[in-house]
């Protein structure tokens, strides 16, 4: 049996291959700022870090492209207006008019979590969206959002949602519970889908940069060939999932409130 001094110094020993090559090193949260409130920890950790920069770079960048606000606009105002124009777009065609209350909501939501899917792209940055507690606050927020819209417009009305039209009278109870169980894991369908796309990808891009390094100049063009091919599908899948999310809530509000 191993000392405790062999312990610790087989540790740190080792500390710099597994922090290479373990790919799930990456995911670890850290403290930046230990605060305990009333024995709950609320520490400041590199997650907490990286939404405050992703919502100072939203901000920033909003601020600074429209200030001029220019009859013909420059790239960061196009840009601006762009993403604007792409979200006010989805709420039209999901929700409809009535939906562009809803509008600041849908565009900071998909702002948010494409921002921080994009960062985590950047070496040595921190992916906030590949954690499952991350995306299940959001879903939460939007499935009580969403439920007190339809409530607040409906009333007990809003329980019509669950009762399918035209179905007989003997599968209603059945289907009721189905609709019910449905309805509820809303949330956990909309935050694993987020968390698992984002933590796959990057787990499969570490695993290949270990190949990279592994393999030396001779073997690793193959790997690192694949490696880049893939950055180009995880930028592509940082959008899509983005996208998704927004347009997911989009919908969940248009049956809320229409009740269909």
């Amino acid at each position: 049996m191993a000392t405790d001094n062999e312990t610790v110094g087989g540790a740190v020993g080792n500390g710099a291959e597994v922090e290479a090559f373990d790919p799930m090193h990456q995911f670890q949260i850290n403290r930046l700022i230990p605060v305990d409130f009333f024995g709950i920890d609320a520490s400041f950790t590199n997650s907490s870090l990286f939404m405050v920069v992703a919502v100072v770079l939203i901000s920033g960048f909003n601020i600074f492209s429209m200030s001029g606000r220019a009859l013909v606009p420059g790239r960061m105002q196009s840009v601006a207006e762009l993403s604007y124009e792409f979200v006010a777009n989805m709420v039209r065609t999901n929700v409809g008019s009535a939906g562009q209350k809803f509008f600041p909501f849908i565009f900071s939501l998909f702002m948010f979590v494409l921002v921080l899917n994009l960062i985590g792209m950047i070496p040595y940055t921190f992916t906030v969206t590949s954690h499952i507690i991350v995306t299940f606050a959001l879903a939460i927020v939007i499935f009580i959002g969403v439920t007190m819209v339809g409530v607040i417009k409906h009333g007990f009305g809003f329980l019509k949602f669950f009762v399918p039209s035209g179905v007989p009278a003997a599968l209603l109870p059945l289907l009721v519970v189905i609709e019910v169980i449905s309805y509820l894991t809303r949330p956990i369908s909309l935050s694993v889908r987020l968390f698992a796309n984002m933590m796959a990808g990057h787990t499969m891009l570490k695993v290949f940069a270990s190949f990279v390094v592994g393999l030396g100049i001779l073997g690793g063009w193959a790997p690192l060939a694949f490696m880049v091919a893939f950055t180009g599908l995880e930028l592509m899948i940082a959008f899509l999932q983005a996208y998704v999310f927004a347009i997911l809530t989009c919908i969940y509000l248009n049956e809320s409130i229409h009740l269909h």
